[in-house]
């Protein structure tokens, strides 16, 4: 196969690459200078070798415990759920979370043959035991909150504080053009003054 066609196809094969896109990156690549080239093939075929599954919290890192889970100035009292690795970074970024991680690595779905035991939720439970707060961080949809209830379920019985965030209007958004699910859900998370 034509090395030009052979990159296209492949590029195109990435999530939200489509066919024009992939072209146009090939050619950047074909113009790129010949170290960036072979610094950026080098780091992909490094990729899946290099990185690891935390056998903690199930992060995808270069290490195993991940950096988070060896870090001992977090709250190991805390745990926030997330159904992706990437979740994390998201919550990171609010500066407001110091605990530890649990990636389930997606989220119940009946329709798509996801059960609980498809997800990392056995160690979760195990990881439980010695904790005080479990924060349900899934999506709010109906597998996020279909996972959310399993999760609260679970671990009703060990007596661990189960928490959710909360879901609504966001920052910024004109009450008038909300939709009516964000909307019915920030009266319901309402909180008093």
């Amino acid at each position: 196969m034509d090395p030009i066609r052979r990159c296209v196809t492949q590029l195109s094969r990435l999530p939200g690459i489509g066919e024009k896109t992939a072209q146009r990156l090939t050619w950047w690549l074909l113009r790129a200078p010949d170290d960036l080239v072979r610094e950026l093939a080098e780091s992909l075929a490094e990729l899946k070798a290099a990185v690891k599954e935390c056998s903690q919290c199930h992060t995808i890192a270069a290490s195993d415990p991940c950096p988070i889970c060896a870090d001992p100035r977090r709250d190991p009292a805390m745990i926030c759920v997330v159904e992706r690795p990437q979740d994390i970074s998201a919550v990171e970024r609010s500066g407001e979370y110091h605990g530890l991680y649990h990636v389930l690595h997606g989220a119940i779905s009946p329709l798509d043959g996801v059960g609980p035991e498809q997800l990392r939720l056995r160690s979760l439970i195990q990881r439980a035991a010695s904790v005080t707060e479990v924060i349900v961080a899934t999506d709010p949809d109906v597998e996020g909150d279909a996972t959310a209830l399993y999760i609260a379920r679970a671990l009703k019985p060990a007596g661990v504080k189960v928490s959710r965030l909360a879901h609504g209007v966001a920052v910024g958004t004109e009450i008038e053009y909300a939709d009516r699910v964000s909307l019915m859900r920030a009266l319901e998370n309402r909180r008093a003054l």
